[in-house]
């Protein structure tokens, strides 16, 4: 189970660089279920998220590097490429700050996930998070591969 709560950023947190990061590319073969295919680094996964905003299941699967190319050229809509950062919040929970480039370049994104759904409940943001879109299915990445990027520029 995937319990998680995101938020826009209102203000980047300092020394970004001193933090664990990802670079990440990812592509969705179907958006309903959710079934995306991702790398990270230098792993590959295929995963399927069930529906929800907040709480959802989720399967992950270890793809191979030949695997995870075939299936790019499959996918459907934008391929959506980030750096995420892993920045400790405090012993038990971390944010994923997700800076996307190319196509969604200017997307900033905080989510942090929780044991459980109490836990994720009870979350008082820290003050450099801004909106809280956890309930808005357009900050779904499933949704990027299929939108506009015109829609996310300020």
């Amino acid at each position: 189970m995937e319990i998680e709560r995101k938020f826009l950023v209102k203000r980047m947190p300092q020394d970004l660089d001193q933090y664990p990061c990802h670079q990440i590319e990812q592509g969705y073969l179907c958006t309903d279920p959710v079934v995306r295919i991702r790398r990270q680094d230098h792993e590959y996964f295929l995963t399927y998220k069930s529906s929800g905003l907040m709480a959802r299941q989720e399967y992950n699967l270890d793809l191979n590097e030949t695997a995870y190319v075939h299936l790019k050229e499959k996918i459907d809509g934008n391929l959506i490429t980030k750096k995420r950062y892993c920045i400790p919040l405090n012993s038990f929970l971390t944010v994923e700050l997700d800076v996307f480039e190319g196509t969604f370049s200017g997307v900033i994104l905080a989510e942090v996930e929780f044991a459980t759904v109490d836990e994720a409940q009870r979350f008082d943001p820290p003050e450099w998070f801004g909106q809280e879109v956890t309930w808005s299915p357009k900050y779904h990445n499933s949704t990027l591969s299929q939108a506009d990027p015109m829609d996310y520029k300020k």
